[in-house]
């Protein structure tokens, strides 16, 4: 188990390393641009209004209907009495 896990990652590993390298390689070759920066106007302040606060309304939890169920009934089984060992008596010897 700790062997594949080994090779798992270094897959993953060499797959993260060869991305990066993309990514670094495009970012070189990408032309620097330059941002179009708007100049900045002036900001008129607008007055804030203030939400208006409603009443705290307690929600009452919802009833939940109660559903009886209805008693499982088992199948009667019929046991068969069970076998007692029958022992042979010996017959009664005289002496």
């Amino acid at each position: 188990m700790n062997k594949r896990k080994k090779v798992a990652n270094k897959k993953h590993r060499k797959n993260k390393n060869r991305l990066k390298e993309l990514k670094r390689i495009s970012l070189k070759l990408k032309k620097d641009t330059k941002k179009i920066t708007t100049p900045k106007t002036e900001i008129k302040e607008t007055p804030k209004k203030e939400p208006v606060k409603k009443a705290a309304t307690k929600k009452e939890p919802a009833k939940k209907a109660v559903t009886k169920k209805k008693p499982v009934k088992k199948a009667a089984t019929k046991k068969e009495p069970a076998k007692k060992a029958v022992t042979k008596k010996k017959p009664a010897t005289k002496k």
